[in-house]
């Protein structure tokens, strides 16, 4: 691809992502085509699929869709939104921080469950023998 202009399809190559979900995040206003071309089709821009990758990060961070348009629109109107999404990330961060120690309490538990179980299992299995013995 020598060109820096980029069709839906590739865009869609490039993020992962079906056209389908790059139409919809665009008709929520979490994306915004570049331009487009004289028949009317999308076109993007390099710098769309960063956005883009980081769009997926968010969500899969758990921020939701809402929150990711809101920070687009934060983002489209340039440097005098810096501190508001600096500000929304670092509240997001907060709240993922939080939901990874839940997790990791979760994981501890299922842990000691598993542990539990292995006793259990060894102990209805009886004695092993060493056979070197």
């Amino acid at each position: 691809m020598t060109s820096n202009v980029l069709t839906i399809g590739q865009l869609a190559q490039l993020s992962g992502l079906t056209t389908h979900t790059i139409r919809y995040y665009e008709s929520a206003g979490v994306l915004k085509p570049s331009i487009r071309a004289a028949n009317g089709h999308r076109r993007y821009q390099q710098s769309d699929v960063l956005w883009i990758e980081f769009v997926l990060k968010l969500k899969l961070t758990g921020m939701p869709l809402e929150q990711i348009r809101q920070y687009a629109d934060l983002r489209e109107l340039g440097e005098a939104t810096l501190q508001q999404r600096m500000s929304m990330l670092k509240l997001h961060r907060d709240r993922l921080a939080a939901r990874m120690a839940e997790l990791s309490a979760c994981s501890q538990v299922l842990d000691d469950k598993i542990s539990s179980y292995r006793v259990l299992i060894a102990k209805a299995r009886g004695p092993t023998r060493n056979p070197s013995k």
